[in-house]
């Protein structure tokens, strides 16, 4: 039988009408169905915001966790408007809005509008950006981005990059990057071969305030936890240089090895800043890794007031950006970088279905070459239409604008005697507790600021984050939204006050409240 004779027979038993899930596909035939599904999904996110009063509902796990219980995935809803009825009833009614002035708590940044339009088209288009038959213009987009950060930082023509889930997967990168280049100027590759015995020697350091994904990074790349030694802070919260040259000399006299030295540009608490230049100057006096963890306060390489306080970046290794922290972008949209564009040799594998190494002699730009990631979504495009609506100026302004917010916010609550900073601000986060002078001690002040977190969230006029400091219970406040002001400042304070004094003025076990 002949092909045409068979494709003949096939037609009459897969009719184009059969195709299984036809009518939801994205693709020409479905514009007018694609265009409704958008208009009805805008109107109910336009209706929602438009009636978000505050930042949560209060809603408690156990109760909505019910309302999953009886939903049947298998079965469809009866219609798309039941779909989306039962969307914001399971999700939007109790969602957490970050763009809500009060809400104050975590790392977390309300989204420009070229953001979303790019989340649109992104989503719809669905390109891969692991390989250039996948994204084509795609991957000129990422790379540009990528090549004008560089520039910002100031790696050099020798520096490459890639745009990554976040910092926690950026800085995992960093470390893999330094321990396999340590190695490999050993004449071992960790790649072929795996860890060496003397790998067990290696060591880690990072201040007190570093992020938490380092000793993840650790244990992820076979180090150990142990491997991490947490070098003090100073008064700033700011890694202390002394003590590091401290902990330097201790490594050697014990036989360690420091492989890399994580510096922060931004601590998650306190939004301090490591002296970068006197930590690179150690870095080159030992031949150790300098990776600097710029999650948070990257956006300073765009402040036209500030920029200076990321003096020394210039002389990192590697760098962790997170443009879904203070560029305002959508979740997620990160980018790690590397003052070698060699290094990422250690983490490529040529597949032959998806990036055969003559694609890479014959010069196809593969960015799968240098990532962690195979399947990897289009997010630099969401940083490109901000730049092309915006400007990179806007974008430094509006960080400025918080980080002026936060020091204003520190001198309007500092003199109130009721309450305690742990350190002043240095980026846009405050650190502070209620600690009035009727409490009994300071185990009392901890149980008390652990059940004003919990209120406020529960009462959803607010949302406000909780840290240790120095073992003690404190609240904080974590500014990124350009329009909160002093007056909501002022008001979250006010909850402070008036769940501290309530829970001082009990007798009782304070309300089961969810954390």
């Amino acid at each position: 039988m002949s092909i045409k004779q068979i494709v003949g027979s096939e037609r009459q038993t897969h009719s184009a009408a059969d195709v299984p899930g036809k009518r939801h596909l994205f693709n020409q035939h479905n514009l007018a169905a694609f265009r409704q599904g958008i208009e009805q999904s805008l109107q109910l996110v336009s209706h929602r915001l438009a009636a978000v009063s505050q930042p949560f509902s209060g809603v408690l796990p156990q109760e909505l966790a019910p309302a999953f219980a009886g939903i049947d995935l298998d079965t469809p809803a009866a219609d798309q408007a039941a779909v989306l009825a039962e969307l914001a009833a399971l999700y939007l009614d109790d969602a957490v809005y970050f763009h809500h002035p009060r809400y104050v708590a975590h790392l977390n940044c309300p989204v420009v509008l070229p953001a979303i339009m790019a989340e649109l088209v992104l989503a719809s288009v669905n390109s891969s950006l692991d390989t250039w038959d996948q994204s084509a213009g795609g991957t000129f987009i990422e790379q540009k981005l990528i090549d004008w950060t560089i520039g910002h930082i100031g790696l050099g023509p020798d520096a490459d990059g890639v745009f990554t889930s976040g910092g926690t997967q950026s800085n995992l990168m960093a470390l893999l990057l330094a321990r396999d280049t340590y190695h490999a100027r050993r004449g071992h590759s960790v790649k072929l071969s795996g860890l060496p015995a003397e790998a067990r020697r290696l060591r880690i350091l990072c201040s007190t305030a570093s992020h938490f994904s380092v000793q993840k990074s650790a244990a992820l790349l076979g180090l150990g936890y142990d491997s991490v030694i947490c070098v003090p802070c100073d008064e700033r919260q700011r890694m202390d240089v002394s003590a590091l040259a401290a902990t330097l000399a201790q490594c050697h006299a014990a036989g360690e090895v420091p492989l890399a030295v994580v510096a922060t540009a931004g601590t998650t608490d306190f939004g301090s800043i490591d002296p970068l230049p006197e930590i690179a100057a150690q870095c080159r006096a030992h031949g150790i890794w300098l990776h600097v963890d710029a999650a948070y306060g990257g956006a300073l390489l765009l402040s036209p007031t500030r920029r200076h306080w990321l003096d020394g970046i210039e002389l990192a290794d590697s760098v962790t950006v997170d443009y879904h922290k203070s560029f305002f972008q959508p979740v997620s949209c990160s980018a790690f970088f590397a003052r070698e564009r060699r290094d990422f040799a250690h983490l490529t594998w040529h597949a032959d279905y998806l990036n055969p190494l003559s694609a890479a002699q014959e010069g196809t730009p593969n960015l799968v070459n240098k990532s962690i990631q195979t399947t990897r979504r289009f997010d630099a495009l969401k940083l490109w239409l901000t730049l092309r609506s915006m400007g990179a100026a806007e974008i430094g302004a509006m960080f400025d604008h918080v980080i002026d917010l936060a020091q204003q916010g520190y001198r309007l609550l500092h003199g109130e005697a009721w309450l305690q900073f742990a350190a002043a601000p240095q980026l846009s986060t405050l650190v502070l507790r209620y600690a009035p002078d009727s409490a009994q001690d300071d185990a009392q002040l901890d149980a008390a600021n652990a059940y004003i977190r919990k209120a406020i969230f529960r009462s959803g006029e607010a949302v406000i984050a909780g840290t240790r400091v120095g073992g003690r219970q404190y609240l904080k406040f974590t500014l990124l939204n350009p329009e909160t002001t002093l007056d909501d400042l002022a008001a979250v304070a006010t909850l402070i006050r008036r769940y501290g004094d309530e829970y001082l003025a009990t007798t009782r076990a304070p309300l089961a409240l969810s954390a």
